[in-house]
């Protein structure tokens, strides 16, 4: 299958967050420490010591530091490593002004995130001129670094798929090919949760039937894959493990699917306090979900509850609506008649003897009134409040855990303590018992030898 010979570039920075953090401490004291050179990291709380890492520096990754651990789990591995807080006005700041150093090279720019993007620099540079692609990188590299103070990784390829795969080889401040030819020495004997766009699910699927490189997925046969994944992803990993994709780089970021928000509770809720503590969070969520759709002038047409039980599940109802809209009163009414089936219906989770600990109300099928691009950075402060979310569920589940094991192993202490107890007594009413047996027998010597009546039992 042939590709459109194009000359793409993936752009994305060198730990981000931590590089961002290092430079504005650096700026605010010229005589600190950079942070990119000592075991560090960004994320959590920095004072409690709680969270998720967001950002590590090499040094640290050299400690076994990863990307989305609990910030406990990281000092366990490092002890020395210094914690710094997010800080999104400083992160804005520096993306802002790396997106118009791209933007420089090309109009047809491709922000995917916070702090990375794609280039299509096919008007500029040849296809057949692969040494100018190299020096022009080097020069995106160069100007980033001295201008901004930060490094970057460049991939270079014909296709998004194979430049993103590119970027993600030696890092920092390198420049990577990865064209068609390239790809049996340089991916295919990368692991399959290497491959960009394969997730974790998918991966575990692939395991599954002996499939553990990105070589052995492309070998595999079509109808495996369609088998095991399905026919649409089946066929995506299928082309992606060859190095085939045919996404352009288009300059609007994609819009969003869907609105929405979520609450974790501070204590479950039940059948009982339903009304008094679940109907106003779904009332303030539904009235959250509709400010965002007005302010990003969008409407939506399928509204989704969904709930998290105390058993970590999570479980969801959606409906799809005759027309389309962005009320907050039309909403909330869908979501409560949601909820209802799903809580208090026939088989509902109360039913089942379950409680919720959180409650998510959403909008998709959206389209706009005018359209508008959901916001980079609020995209990226979101994701971080949703690991830390995540992070607080677990601490919290760990916490219910540990208690529950400590009221077993009270119980079984208590057990325990009633069963010597028991045992005590029933030894001592043995004892009593051979004391009697004794004296009755010696009552009935006395008696036999000095005539009966002599001793009476019980006297």
């Amino acid at each position: 299958m042939e590709q459109e010979e194009r000359v793409i570039f993936h752009v994305d920075v060198n730990s981000a967050f931590l590089s961002w953090s290092a430079l504005k401490r650096l700026e605010e004291d010229p005589g600190s420490v950079d942070l990119r050179t000592i075991p560090s990291a960004v994320g959590g709380d920095v004072k409690t010591r709680h969270g998720v890492i967001t950002a590590k520096s090499i040094p640290a990754k050299k400690y076994g530091v990863q990307t989305g651990e609990p910030v406990v789990k990281a000092l366990k591995k490092c002890p020395q490593l210094v914690l710094v807080p997010s800080d999104f006005e400083t992160y804005r700041k520096y993306s802002h002004a790396m997106m118009e150093i791209l933007a420089r090279y090309t109009p047809l720019l491709q922000q995917m995130s916070i702090d990375e993007a794609f280039l299509d620099l096919t008007e500029r540079i040849p296809p057949e001129d692969r040494e100018g692609a190299l020096q022009l990188a080097r020069q995106i590299r160069n100007t980033v670094r001295e201008e901004l103070g930060f490094t970057v990784n460049v991939g270079i390829s014909n296709n998004k798929l194979l430049a993103k795969m590119a970027s993600d080889f030696q890092k920092p401040d390198r420049t990577h090919t990865l064209y068609p030819e390239e790809v049996p020495a340089k991916m295919w004997p990368l692991p399959i949760n290497d491959l960009y766009g394969c997730g974790k699910q998918t991966v575990q699927k692939l395991q599954l039937v002996g499939i553990n490189t990105i070589g052995e997925a492309a070998a595999a046969d079509l109808e495996l894959l369609q088998t095991v994944l399905g026919e649409k992803s089946g066929l995506h990993i299928h082309n992606s493990a060859r190095g085939i994709s045919r996404s352009k780089v288009t300059p609007e970021r994609e819009q969003a699917k869907s609105v929405s928000n979520e609450r974790t509770l501070s204590a479950d809720i039940d059948r009982d306090n339903y009304q008094s503590e679940g109907l106003p969070v779904i009332h303030r969520l539904s009235e959250k979900v509709a400010a965002r759709l007005q302010k990003a002038g969008l409407v939506g047409q399928t509204v989704t509850f969904q709930v998290k039980s105390s058993d970590f599940d999570r479980y969801s109802r959606q409906t799809t609506l005759s027309g389309t809209t962005d009320r907050a009163e039309e909403i909330e009414t869908t979501a409560l008649h949601l909820a209802d089936h799903l809580l208090n219906g026939p088989e509902g989770l109360f039913d089942r003897g379950l409680s919720i600990r959180l409650i998510g109300v959403g909008v998709s099928r959206l389209t706009g009134k005018q359209m508008q691009q959901m916001d980079l950075f609020a995209w990226a402060e979101q994701n971080e409040q949703e690991e830390n979310r995540r992070k607080a569920e677990e601490e919290l589940a760990r916490q219910q855990e540990a208690a529950r094991r400590e009221e077993i192993k009270r119980q079984q202490q208590l057990s325990r303590q009633a069963e010597e107890q028991s045992r005590k007594a029933e030894e001592k009413r043995r004892a009593a018992r051979v004391r009697q047996e004794k004296l009755n027998a010696m009552m009935d010597q006395i008696n036999g030898r000095f005539g009966t009546g002599t001793v009476k039992k019980g006297e």
